[in-house]
């Protein structure tokens, strides 16, 4: 039994159909309806791809016994796809489902895929230890968004004579996710210009794309969350500014957002203590980062359909946003050489002496300090090593250091050496 979660749009129903599709395979999506519709679906899935007629069910748990019955005999592969909808079809299936499993797993040649986009209840059916399924797992799959590597070479297939602000605009909107990738070659939209334009246009795919894929996550409350992560993305990232933001005492919601549903980090300045106050938040997600600060945040104007106004709000503060994006970029950069045990950044109170990065190597005791800017020109190492000075002070002998530069002129390059 394999579980793959991921966000949605992440790819991972082209990904199992790709690396199964030429075996024995039942593709089976657990849509919202009637447990007997459901079960006249399987069946005929079961009757098409494995030449088995097994009859008529009204019962999802008998029809999986009668599949797994089937298993002893052949060995194929059967994925049930967005597996968290049988909370909504029939509870009890997580129960009856262990039951059969743990019954006949061990004489069945079956390749049992179960796959999910809601993180929170993916989570809780196979992590929580009061549920059924806690436990079952053969393995586990968690799908990430293409690295860095791979958007560059993909940019360059449809552009080869590519930017540095196309590539940022490139990852700035799809942060790598399938999906987006994939609207925006369908779209043509390969330059800056033409990716917020694309985004920001009538009909866009993009346009409900936060809404469609949050509102089941959150449910009723989804307004509070929107509206927190709606300050957080406009920069308003410690819990006071939150609050100050938008009224809501955040507490409970940032602790969720965090751990239940996965969509943000909190972060503290490098060498600080985990009983530091000093803690900031941040979105993981690139286009959710997006969304928020310019589409939900302007909805009365999308509403409306005066999308040129989001347009012109997204130009005018383009500069400092997509300075920051590419902070998280370089930072993102780093990590993927898997030379760092760390890769952060640092201030002091009241924001004093901020750095963009912090990469530690702490089994070589190297440290990269480095400033990144859109503007090399902007950038000062000597500045840079004024404000490290608490760092470099902290550590002890040995360790060395190494100040580096990072602008929209680097972005074309692999390495970061």
């Amino acid at each position: 039994m394999t579980v793959i979660t991921g966000r949605r749009r992440i790819g991972k129903t082209t990904l199992i159909k790709h690396v199964f599709g030429a075996d024995k395979m039942i593709y089976f999506f657990v849509a919202r309806k009637s447990e007997t519709l459901l079960c006249q679906e399987l069946t005929e899935a079961v009757r098409d791809r494995l030449g088995e007629d097994i009859g008529t069910f009204s019962s999802m748990a008998r029809l999986f016994a009668a599949i797994m019955q089937i298993a002893k005999r052949k060995h194929f592969t059967l994925i049930f796809d967005e597996f968290q909808n049988f909370k909504y079809i029939n509870e009890a299936f997580f129960s009856d489902m262990q039951n059969v499993w743990d019954t006949h797993k061990n004489e069945a040649k079956i390749n049992l895929i179960v796959c999910g986009s809601l993180y929170s209840m993916m989570t809780k059916i196979f992590d929580d230890r009061k549920e059924p399924l806690y436990g079952r797992a053969t393995a586990r799959i968690r799908l990430q968004a293409f690295p860095l590597h791979t958007l560059r070479e993909i940019l360059l297939d449809y552009n080869p004579s590519y930017k540095p602000e196309d590539l940022l605009a490139f990852y700035m909107l799809t942060g790598g996710v399938a999906k987006y990738v994939e609207q925006l070659i369908i779209q043509q939209a390969f330059t800056k210009d033409s990716i917020l334009k694309s985004v920001l246009s009538f009909g866009s795919y993009f346009i409900e794309e936060g809404m469609e894929m949050l509102s089941d996550e959150f449910g009723k409350d989804y307004g509070n969350y929107f509206s927190i992560m709606s300050a957080i993305a406009s920069g308003y990232n410690e819990r006071g500014a939150i609050k100050s933001y938008t009224g809501i005492e955040a507490g409970g919601y940032l602790e969720k957002l965090e751990n239940t549903y996965d969509l943000i980090y909190r972060y503290r300045p490098y060498l600080a203590t985990e009983r530091s106050q000093s803690v900031k938040y941040g979105i993981k997600d690139n286009f959710l980062t997006f969304w928020f600060r310019f589409i939900y945040k302007y909805r009365s104007s999308v509403e409306i359909g005066n999308l040129g106004y989001v347009y012109d709000k997204v130009r005018a503060d383009y500069e400092t946003y997509s300075g920051w994006i590419l902070e998280r970029y370089f930072r993102q950069q780093y990590r993927e050489t898997g030379r760092y045990n760390i890769v952060t950044n640092y201030w002091e109170k009241d924001g004093h002496n901020e750095i963009d990065l912090i990469a530690v190597n702490e089994a070589d005791k190297e440290v990269v300090i480095g400033e990144i800017k859109r503007n090399a020109k902007r950038i000062d190492l000597h500045t840079l090593k004024e404000k490290a000075r608490a760092i470099t002070a902290k550590h002890k002998k040995g360790w060395q250091f190494h100040y580096v530069g990072l602008s929209m002129n680097d972005l074309k390059y692999e390495s970061v050496n």
